[in-house]
């Protein structure tokens, strides 16, 4: 019987949310995948791929234009999508890199006057994010910026370096230990920014949060088992 569990634990829902079945999350999932305006490029450390905890896999169940790219850097050929951008072939299209700084600009004051009546005749927006440890992040922002620099300023939302960082929802369970008050796991700062950037971003974020909560509840009950 153990010997049973142990391999149910270990199948994978190959065909929804690519998680053990016995965490599957494939109801939480959309019925079908989100679409905005707003592309979305997300640089993935190669060693989130082994991180139980990653949220990105989950990201790209959820969102239509969401393109994934692992690696420790961004360069020329890594995006067909970030070449055009570097090579200013999509004037409508304005990129906007992710990253919390003394030198970002607020989110909310970018996209400042926009409305879904006028929404059709404003650039639209690419937003790109770094996905790892605080660390690696910070690494792959470094690496990836004299290719960045070229086209794409630096955005984040609200942040305070003085204030020691909260676990995700200001909840009990801890999945990572951030290193300052504002920031988030790469799941959640996509739909905090995609509440921002869209006409129905509510919405949109309402459905990733959902998604990201329930992954939430399957650790804090494993956690609470464990210690039983």
């Amino acid at each position: 019987m153990a010997s049973e569990r142990k391999q149910s634990r270990r199948r994978i829902c190959a065909t929804g949310c690519g998680r053990p079945v016995n965490v599957c999350l494939c109801h939480n999932l959309p019925r079908s995948l989100i679409e905005s305006s707003t592309q979305i490029v997300i640089l993935h450390h190669p060693h989130e791929q082994r991180h139980k905890l990653a949220t990105v896999p989950l990201l790209s169940k959820c969102l239509a234009n969401c393109h994934i790219i692992v690696g420790r850097k961004l360069r020329y050929g890594d995006s067909t999508l970030l070449d055009s951008l570097h090579d200013q072939t999509q004037p409508n299209r304005r990129a906007l890199f992710l990253f919390p700084g003394s030198d970002a600009l607020a989110l909310a004051d970018v996209s400042e006057g926009r409305s879904s009546v006028d929404y059709a005749d404003e650039s639209r927006h690419v937003l790109i994010a770094f996905d790892g440890t605080w660390k690696h992040a910070k690494e792959m922002l470094l690496a990836s910026l004299p290719f960045l620099s070229k086209f794409a300023i630096q955005v984040c939302l609200g942040f305070d370096d003085k204030v020691d960082g909260d676990s995700i929802f200001n909840s009990d369970l801890i999945l990572r230990k951030e290193p300052f008050s504002g920031c988030m796991s790469t799941m959640e700062a996509v739909a905090r920014s995609l509440r921002i950037l869209e006409p129905n971003g509510i919405e949109i974020e309402s459905s990733i949060i959902a998604v990201l909560k329930a992954m939430v509840g399957f650790q804090a009950s494993f956690l609470k088992s464990r210690h039983k």
